[in-house]
This record gives structure tokens, C-alpha cells and sequence, in this order.
């Protein structure tokens, strides 16, 4: 359930959002990254993924996100759980009156074939395969998408 501005207003600036991180990567050692068009995190390069919605299960959610933000749809038993991460932000999708929480689920998919329609939308102008040492190095990355590499040697 999506919710009206107003109320949607309400909550980021009362509780933490819970959302899914998909942290893709290819059998040529890429990142998928995509260059967010909204706050938080504007003009940055960030992994897909996306809110959980009221009332929507985890599994659900997980299909939901990667059909809407892959163009393909995968379930969580094609995926390995990295683990939840907390990501703060100085301002939120309306402005910079308030702050954002959320409490991400991050979820590593490993792709053996291209994806083929990743869609343009809302949330990404652009997206790029990255080496991980450039996702590691860039400044254009969002150091919470850095964090899903930093610590492990097997992607």
C-alpha cells in the first residue's frame, strides 16, 4: 500500500523505513548500480532495490522489487542474505526538513546471464555495470553501497 504525502511525511519522520538492497553482481566481478533521480541519496550511484510495503510479506516484496527494478523477477531462494543494514540520511524524498531511517535487508543475487530490460523510471536515470574496485573507490558511489563490498573478497 502506497501512502499519500502527508502521511508518508508522517512516518519517515517518526520510524525507520524497512527496505530490500539488491546487491547484484555478474560472473565478470560488476556491480549493477543504478544513478538515483530522487532523495535520499540524489545523483549517487546505488544498488536497486526498494520499501516494503504495508501488509506486503518479505517474499513478496522481493519478487515486487526485482521485476520493478531488474525487469525481471527473481525470488529470495535465488538469493543469499547479506544481512540488514541501518543507512542514515540528512534529508528524505520531499526536502531537507527531516531526516531518513532506514533498515535495509541486503540480498545478494549472482547473474550468469545479462539482464535485459532494466527500466528507466522513477527512482534511475542511468545504470552501469561497475567493477568492484571502482565501486569500492569512487566518489560518485554512495558509501552505503560501498558497505556491501568492503568486507568480502567473494562476489
Amino acid at each position: 500500500m502506497f501512502l499519500d504525502k502527508p502521511t508518508f511525511s508522517t512516518v519517515i519522520a517518526s520510524t525507520p523505513l524497512v527496505s530490500i538492497d539488491l546487491v547484484i553482481t555478474n560472473e565478470n566481478n560488476e556491480a549493477l548500480l543504478g544513478q538515483r533521480l530522487n532523495r535520499p541519496a540524489k545523483g549517487y550511484w546505488f544498488v536497486p532495490g526498494g520499501r516494503i510495503l504495508k501488509d506486503e510479506s518479505l517474499a513478496n516484496a522481493f519478487k515486487r522489487l526485482t521485476e520493478e527494478e531488474l525487469g525481471e523477477a527473481f525470488t529470495m531462494d535465488q538469493a543469499s542474505l547479506l544481512g540488514p543494514y541501518d543507512h542514515f540520511y540528512q534529508d528524505n524524498v520531499f526536502g531537507d526538513e527531516f531526516t531518513t531511517h532506514y533498515v535495509a535487508i541486503a540480498y545478494k543475487l549472482k547473474l550468469k546471464q545479462p539482464l535485459q530490460n532494466l527500466p528507466l523510471d522513477k527512482q534511475h536515470g542511468s545504470y552501469q555495470w561497475m567493477p568492484i574496485t571502482d565501486v569500492l573507490n569512487s566518489e560518485q558511489v554512495h558509501k552505503h553501497t560501498k558497505w556491501y563490498f568492503e568486507h568480502s573478497i567473494n562476489y
